[in-house]
C-alpha cells in the first residue's frame, strides 16, 4: 500500500520555464497544485548551459505570462539574466515549488496519478502536467570509433567556457546557434573546426532593422512547425559569418570516423584532435513515464500538449509541441494556456474523488 505524502488537484513536474508558466496559469484558476522539481532552485536547465550563452531572441520575445523580461526590448539576454528572471518569477508569484524532489515513476490508481520520488515520497493528483522539457538529455550521435577516442569528449551541455582549451585542436559538431557560438568563442584560444552534415544556414538577426522574431510573428510562421528550435538558421549580425570567412574557425563536412587520437574526414584525411564537443541537441526526459506507456521510439503520443491515451496527462515545453516557439520562453505561456480549458474540464469531472 502506498503512503501518500500529499494529494492535490494538479502536479507539475519541472520548475523550468514551462513549469513556471503552468504554475501561473493554474494560479489564475485558483486550483490547488504543486510543482515538483529535481533541482535546488527554479530555472530548469538554464544553469547547465555554457557561461556566455546569449538568447537568439530579444527581451521583447523572451517573457513568461504576467511578468515582462526586465530588460530593454531589443536586448538579447545572457544565460545568467534568464536564470535571475526565472528565480524572480517564481518568487513574485509565490509558486508552490518543492525543490530537490526527483520523480522516479508515475502510475495510475483509481483514476488518479501516483508519483513516486527518489527520496521515497508519494504524491497524488487528479491531473499531471509534465514540464521536464526537450533539453534535458544530451544527445550524441553514434559515430564509428567514438568509444575509442582518448581525448576529451563532451556535449555542449557540459561545456562552460574556454578554460582548459588553450592551444588545443578542437572539433565542434553541429550547425545550429549553439555550435557556432561555441566554435567562435573557443577560436579565441584554440584551433577550431566546425563539423557539420550540411552547410551552415546563416540568417540575418535583423531584416530591414526589424528582429527576425518580429518577422516570424507578423508572418504567422511562429505558429507553425515549419522551423525547428534545435536547428533553426544561425541568427547572425554578421559576426559569425565574417569570422568563418576570415578563417577564425573552419567549417568542414562531417567526419566519417573517430580514431583514438582524432577523426577521419570525408576526404579520407586523418586529423589529430584533442577535444570533441557535440552541439547535437537534446532528447526529452520522459523515462519516469514508462509505466503510462505514452512514449516509444523517441515519439510521444500527444497532440498539442494533451496525451492521446492517458486522460488528465498534459505536456508543456516540448519542441514543436504546437509550433516553432513551443520550447522557448515566449512559447511556453501560450502552450500552457492552450491546455487549461481541457484540464479544467477534466478536473471538474464528478467521478474524481474529493481530496480533503
Amino acid at each position: 500500500m502506498n503512503v501518500v505524502n500529499e494529494s492535490t488537484d494538479v502536479i507539475v513536474v519541472g520548475a523550468g520555464q514551462a513549469g513556471l508558466a503552468c504554475g501561473w496559469h493554474l494560479q489564475q484558476q485558483n486550483l490547488r497544485f504543486l510543482i515538483l522539481d529535481a533541482e535546488s532552485q527554479p530555472g530548469g536547465n538554464w544553469r547547465n548551459y555554457y557561461d556566455n550563452l546569449r538568447l537568439f531572441s530579444p527581451a521583447a520575445y523572451s517573457s513568461l505570462p504576467g511578468m515582462p523580461f526586465p530588460a530593454h526590448a531589443k536586448h538579447y539576454p545572457l544565460r545568467d539574466e534568464v536564470i535571475r528572471y526565472l528565480e524572480q518569477y517564481a518568487d513574485a508569484f509565490q509558486l508552490p515549488i518543492r525543490q530537490n524532489i526527483r520523480v522516479q515513476n508515475v502510475r495510475r490508481e483509481d483514476g488518479l496519478f501516483l508519483l513516486h520520488t527518489s527520496d521515497g515520497q508519494c504524491f497524488r493528483s487528479k491531473a499531471l502536467i509534465v514540464c521536464t522539457g526537450g533539453f534535458n538529455q544530451p544527445f550524441i550521435p553514434d559515430i564509428p570509433g567514438l568509444g575509442s577516442f582518448r581525448g576529451q569528449r563532451l556535449h555542449s551541455a557540459d561545456y562552460r567556457n574556454v578554460d582548459g582549451f588553450g592551444d588545443q585542436r578542437v572539433v565542434v559538431i553541429g550547425a545550429a546557434n549553439s555550435a557556432v557560438q561555441i566554435a567562435h568563442e573557443l577560436a579565441q584560444v584554440s584551433r577550431v573546426v566546425l563539423a557539420t552534415r550540411e552547410s551552415i544556414r546563416f540568417f540575418p538577426r535583423k531584416v530591414l532593422g526589424v528582429d527576425f522574431h518580429a518577422w516570424l510573428k507578423w508572418t504567422g510562421l511562429e505558429k507553425t512547425r515549419w522551423l525547428n528550435d534545435q536547428s533553426t538558421p544561425v541568427l547572425d549580425d554578421g559576426t559569425y559569418r565574417r569570422a568563418m570567412k576570415r578563417g577564425v574557425f573552419e567549417r568542414k563536412p562531417m567526419f566519417t570516423q573517430v580514431t583514438p587520437t582524432g577523426v577521419i574526414w570525408a576526404d579520407g584525411q586523418h586529423a589529430e584532435v584533442d577535444s570533441l564537443i557535440f552541439a547535437t541537441g537534446f532528447r526529452p526526459n520522459l523515462g519516469f513515464l514508462a509505466g503510462l506507456h505514452v512514449a516509444g521510439n523517441e515519439t510521444l503520443t500527444q497532440r498539442n500538449g494533451e496525451a492521446e491515451h492517458v486522460p488528465g496527462l498534459y505536456f508543456v515545453g516540448l519542441p514543436k509541441q504546437r509550433n516553432f516557439a513551443s520550447a522557448t520562453l515566449r512559447g511556453v505561456g501560450p502552450d500552457a494556456s492552450h491546455i487549461i480549458p481541457s484540464l479544467m474540464r477534466y478536473i471538474g469531472n464528478a467521478s474524481h474523488p474529493v481530496f480533503a
